[in-house]
Protein backbone atom coordinates (compact mmCIF):
# COMPACT_ATOMS: atom_id res chain seq x y z
CA UNK A 1 0.00 0.00 0.00
CA UNK A 2 1.58 3.07 -0.76
CA UNK A 3 2.07 5.98 1.33
CA UNK A 4 -0.16 9.19 1.59
CA UNK A 5 1.88 12.61 0.58
CA UNK A 6 3.28 13.91 3.06
CA UNK A 7 4.53 17.64 1.27
CA UNK A 8 3.00 20.29 -0.62
CA UNK A 9 3.05 19.14 -4.39
CA UNK A 10 2.73 23.18 -5.04
CA UNK A 11 5.42 24.26 -2.81
CA UNK A 12 7.60 21.25 -4.29
CA UNK A 13 6.76 22.60 -8.00
CA UNK A 14 7.79 26.14 -6.95
CA UNK A 15 10.61 25.42 -5.37
CA UNK A 16 11.39 23.42 -8.17
CA UNK A 17 10.76 26.42 -10.59
CA UNK A 18 13.76 28.05 -8.68
CA UNK A 19 16.19 25.51 -9.53
CA UNK A 20 15.56 25.19 -12.96
CA UNK A 21 15.23 28.76 -13.77
CA UNK A 22 18.71 28.99 -11.90
CA UNK A 23 20.45 26.21 -13.55
CA UNK A 24 18.82 25.20 -16.37
CA UNK A 25 17.76 21.64 -17.63
CA UNK A 26 21.47 20.16 -18.15
CA UNK A 27 22.81 22.08 -15.01
CA UNK A 28 20.00 20.55 -12.17
CA UNK A 29 20.80 17.13 -11.30
CA UNK A 30 18.31 14.81 -9.29
CA UNK A 31 19.87 15.89 -5.92
CA UNK A 32 19.57 20.04 -6.17
CA UNK A 33 15.97 19.42 -6.72
CA UNK A 34 15.38 16.77 -3.91
CA UNK A 35 16.55 19.20 -1.90
CA UNK A 36 15.33 22.23 -2.89
CA UNK A 37 11.74 20.67 -2.98
CA UNK A 38 11.85 19.17 0.32
CA UNK A 39 11.25 15.24 -0.71
CA UNK A 40 12.55 12.07 -1.00
CA UNK A 41 13.69 10.63 -4.47
CA UNK A 42 11.35 8.13 -4.81
CA UNK A 43 8.73 11.46 -4.10
CA UNK A 44 10.10 12.74 -6.76
CA UNK A 45 9.63 9.55 -9.25
CA UNK A 46 6.31 8.90 -7.75
CA UNK A 47 4.82 11.61 -7.65
CA UNK A 48 6.23 13.79 -10.76
CA UNK A 49 8.09 11.18 -13.17
CA UNK A 50 11.35 11.58 -14.11
CA UNK A 51 13.89 14.64 -14.46
CA UNK A 52 12.29 15.27 -18.02
CA UNK A 53 8.46 15.10 -16.83
CA UNK A 54 9.21 17.15 -14.08
CA UNK A 55 10.83 19.71 -16.41
CA UNK A 56 7.87 19.78 -18.65
CA UNK A 57 5.25 20.42 -15.59
CA UNK A 58 7.49 22.81 -14.15
CA UNK A 59 7.40 24.78 -17.61
CA UNK A 60 3.62 24.44 -17.69
CA UNK A 61 3.25 25.95 -14.22
CA UNK A 62 5.87 28.90 -14.90
CA UNK A 63 4.93 30.27 -18.06
CA UNK A 64 0.86 30.08 -17.13
CA UNK A 65 1.99 32.06 -13.86
CA UNK A 66 4.21 34.91 -15.81
CA UNK A 67 1.67 34.94 -18.86
CA UNK A 68 -0.90 35.98 -15.95
CA UNK A 69 1.25 38.63 -14.70
CA UNK A 70 2.20 40.38 -17.77
CA UNK A 71 -1.74 40.11 -18.36
CA UNK A 72 -2.00 41.64 -15.11
CA UNK A 73 0.24 44.37 -16.08
CA UNK A 74 -1.23 45.42 -19.03
CA UNK A 75 -4.62 45.85 -17.98
CA UNK A 76 -3.18 48.84 -15.44
CA UNK A 77 -3.47 52.43 -15.73
CA UNK A 78 -6.17 54.92 -17.29
CA UNK A 79 -5.25 54.09 -20.72
CA UNK A 80 -4.09 51.00 -22.92
CA UNK A 81 -0.86 52.32 -23.48
CA UNK A 82 0.00 52.86 -19.45
CA UNK A 83 -0.42 48.74 -19.35
CA UNK A 84 2.11 48.50 -21.95
CA UNK A 85 4.40 50.50 -19.90
CA UNK A 86 3.80 48.47 -16.89
CA UNK A 87 4.35 45.20 -18.55
CA UNK A 88 8.00 46.68 -19.52
CA UNK A 89 8.53 48.08 -16.32
CA UNK A 90 7.40 45.06 -14.76
CA UNK A 91 9.98 42.55 -17.14
CA UNK A 92 12.75 45.01 -16.39
CA UNK A 93 12.43 45.45 -12.73
CA UNK A 94 11.90 41.68 -12.37
CA UNK A 95 14.73 41.01 -15.45
CA UNK A 96 17.56 40.01 -12.34
CA UNK A 97 15.24 36.71 -12.23
CA UNK A 98 16.13 33.77 -14.54
CA UNK A 99 13.06 33.58 -16.72
CA UNK A 100 12.36 30.08 -17.28
CA UNK A 101 10.49 30.23 -20.74
CA UNK A 102 13.42 32.28 -22.32
CA UNK A 103 15.94 29.64 -20.53
CA UNK A 104 14.12 26.84 -22.22
CA UNK A 105 14.46 28.17 -25.55
CA UNK A 106 17.87 29.44 -24.80
CA UNK A 107 18.99 25.60 -23.78
CA UNK A 108 16.61 23.50 -26.66
CA UNK A 109 16.27 26.25 -28.99
CA UNK A 110 13.38 24.42 -31.41
CA UNK A 111 14.67 20.83 -31.02
CA UNK A 112 12.13 19.43 -28.52
CA UNK A 113 8.17 19.47 -29.45
CA UNK A 114 6.80 19.30 -25.88
CA UNK A 115 8.66 22.22 -25.03
CA UNK A 116 7.64 24.11 -28.17
CA UNK A 117 4.40 23.23 -27.45
CA UNK A 118 4.79 24.48 -24.18
CA UNK A 119 6.39 27.77 -24.96
CA UNK A 120 4.28 28.10 -28.30
CA UNK A 121 0.79 28.36 -26.34
CA UNK A 122 2.55 30.88 -23.73
CA UNK A 123 3.46 33.16 -26.35
CA UNK A 124 0.14 33.00 -27.79
CA UNK A 125 -1.91 33.76 -25.26
CA UNK A 126 0.89 36.75 -24.45
CA UNK A 127 0.92 37.60 -28.26
CA UNK A 128 -2.96 38.19 -28.17
CA UNK A 129 -2.92 40.51 -25.19
CA UNK A 130 -0.22 42.73 -26.94
CA UNK A 131 -2.08 42.98 -30.17
CA UNK A 132 -5.30 43.98 -28.16
CA UNK A 133 -3.51 46.73 -26.00
CA UNK A 134 -1.37 47.97 -28.85
CA UNK A 135 -5.16 48.24 -31.23
CA UNK A 136 -6.58 49.83 -28.17
CA UNK A 137 -3.81 52.27 -27.72
CA UNK A 138 -3.73 53.77 -30.72
CA UNK A 139 -7.68 53.96 -31.22
CA UNK A 140 -6.72 56.25 -27.89
CA UNK A 141 -4.30 58.07 -30.09
CA UNK A 142 -0.88 56.75 -27.94
CA UNK A 143 0.48 54.84 -30.40
CA UNK A 144 1.15 55.58 -34.14
CA UNK A 145 -1.41 54.18 -36.21
CA UNK A 146 1.00 53.05 -38.56
CA UNK A 147 2.23 50.52 -35.59
CA UNK A 148 1.17 46.61 -36.65
CA UNK A 149 0.11 45.59 -33.48
CA UNK A 150 1.50 42.23 -34.17
CA UNK A 151 4.91 43.10 -35.01
CA UNK A 152 4.86 45.69 -32.16
CA UNK A 153 3.87 42.22 -30.05
CA UNK A 154 6.50 40.22 -31.61
CA UNK A 155 8.99 43.31 -30.79
CA UNK A 156 7.88 43.42 -27.30
CA UNK A 157 7.83 39.27 -26.92
CA UNK A 158 11.85 39.34 -28.34
CA UNK A 159 12.54 42.72 -26.41
CA UNK A 160 11.72 40.82 -23.19
CA UNK A 161 14.31 38.32 -23.69
CA UNK A 162 16.95 40.59 -24.71
CA UNK A 163 16.13 42.33 -21.45
CA UNK A 164 16.21 39.21 -19.15
CA UNK A 165 19.37 37.72 -20.56
CA UNK A 166 21.28 41.47 -20.57
CA UNK A 167 20.49 41.02 -16.82
CA UNK A 168 21.70 37.47 -16.31
CA UNK A 169 24.53 38.73 -18.30
CA UNK A 170 25.20 41.57 -15.35
CA UNK A 171 23.94 44.70 -16.97
CA UNK A 172 22.86 47.04 -14.21
CA UNK A 173 19.44 48.56 -13.42
CA UNK A 174 20.20 51.86 -14.87
CA UNK A 175 21.17 49.94 -17.93
CA UNK A 176 18.00 47.41 -17.75
CA UNK A 177 15.88 50.63 -17.25
CA UNK A 178 17.45 52.48 -20.20
CA UNK A 179 16.17 49.37 -22.41
CA UNK A 180 12.90 49.76 -21.30
CA UNK A 181 12.75 53.09 -22.42
CA UNK A 182 14.16 52.42 -25.77
CA UNK A 183 11.39 49.90 -25.81
CA UNK A 184 8.46 52.36 -24.81
CA UNK A 185 9.91 54.66 -27.29
CA UNK A 186 10.38 52.38 -30.20
CA UNK A 187 6.73 51.68 -30.16
CA UNK A 188 5.50 55.17 -30.50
Amino acid sequence: MARPRTFDVDAALDAAIAVFREHGYEGTSAQMLVSAMGIGRQSLYDTFGDKWQLYQQVLRRYVLAEGQAHRAALKTGPRAVDGIAAMVARVVREADVACLGVGSIAEFGCSNRELNTINAAAERALRAGIVAQVQQAQEEGDLAGSVDPDAAATYLIASFAGIRLAARGGADSAHLEGLGAMVMRALR
